[in-house]
């Protein structure tokens, strides 16, 4: 009688515990059927929003320099005597040729090319040696920039090549050519380097030893459709591709052709217009958090997605203001280098 009550109870548990696990089974199939979708369902999509517009874009290398004299000279007198006149001061301008002084023994110093007055070492009745330096005249319009460009860039560079000196300090810039490229190298760690040499004309404020930066145009594409990169996306295949909105205010993906790009905005050759807008997903925000009462209503057919017509948008991409005219804009980019890479 003790064996069959014992077996009686075994046997209860056992059914008990497959009651359990027809409920777990049957709550797990609900949860993965019904409650995870719709708890999926309450997820908000945000954008960002760019536009396509019409600009120039351009890309360029960009090495670091200063500013160098070209021509500067130390007039000496030939032949020991006195300064009898000063025609000059320091900070005059002088033409080749003009008289600078005059010396007892009759000899005139004159200036052998166009430059300012840099110093005057004599004055008037001094006594002068042969050999003795009488002035400085330095010539600080036609100026040169040195820069150190390495082994990876330096066959984008050749001589002639147009370029844009900014000096640093002044935010100014000015058009220049490069003028010399020395191709013996100077290594500095396991890179090697190269001395060239760009020819400019500057303005008065412009003094030597000052910082510059040197530009050398590579790719430039004007009066195009331009997009913000951030605003692409990439396939396995590496193609480029953008969301916009259809009529039906649905999303569709649509590959575009891309041209120049300076790492931040890309010229779009097909696939945009002029003023479209692009759609970018940034982040998923779960916003299902009624408990019990959200999941029945998902039951009953109340769940809701947040789709384009309703979209979360945040502004991006083509903020900021361009120099140029209205509707079009100059996207200018540069690979910067320094003398270290």
């Amino acid at each position: 009688m003790a064996k069959r009550v014992k077996k009686k109870s075994i046997l209860r548990r056992i059914i008990k515990w497959l009651i359990a696990l027809v409920i777990l089974g049957i709550l797990g199939i609900l949860f993965y059927y019904v409650w995870f979708p719709m708890l999926k369902a309450s997820v908000t999509i945000t954008y960002d929003t760019y536009q396509a517009t019409i600009g120039s874009i351009s890309n360029s290398l960009s090495f670091s320099g200063s500013v160098n004299i070209v021509s500067s000279e130390y007039l000496s007198a030939p032949d020991s005597g006195t300064v009898r006149d000063i025609y000059v001061k320091s900070g005059d301008n002088v033409k080749k040729g003009d008289r600078l002084m005059r010396l007892s023994t009759g000899d005139t110093i004159k200036a052998s090319f166009d430059g300012t007055i840099n110093s005057i070492n004599v004055e008037a009745g001094d006594s002068v040696s042969n050999g003795a330096q009488l002035c400085q005249v330095v010539d600080f319009s036609n100026m040169k920039v040195t820069m150190r460009v390495d082994e990876y860039d330096i066959s984008e560079v050749f001589e002639g090549q147009e370029c844009t000196v900014t000096v640093t300090a002044l935010e100014k810039s000015f058009p220049a050519s490069i003028s010399h490229i020395n191709r013996l190298s100077a290594s500095s760690g396991s890179v090697a380097y190269y001395t060239v040499t760009a020819s400019v004309e500057v303005t008065e404020d412009v003094l030597p030893g000052m910082q510059v930066t040197v530009s050398i145009p590579k790719e430039e594409a004007r009066d195009v459709v331009v997009l913000k990169m951030d605003a692409l996306s990439f396939d396995a295949f590496n193609s480029a591709f953008v969301y916009v909105m259809n009529e039906n205010g649905e999303m569709e993906q649509r590959y575009v052709e891309v041209g120049v790009d300076n790492g931040n905005y890309t010229e779009i050759k097909n696939g945009l217009k002029d003023g479209e807008t692009v759609y970018v997903e940034t982040e998923e925000e779960v916003t299902a958090s009624g408990g019990l009462q959200d999941l029945l209503s998902g039951l009953m057919g109340g769940t809701q997605v947040n789709r384009p017509d309703s979209f979360n948008q945040r502004s991006g991409g083509m903020g900021g203001n361009f120099n140029s005219s209205p509707g079009t804009g100059d996207f200018g980019g540069n690979n910067q280098r320094g003398n270290m890479r």
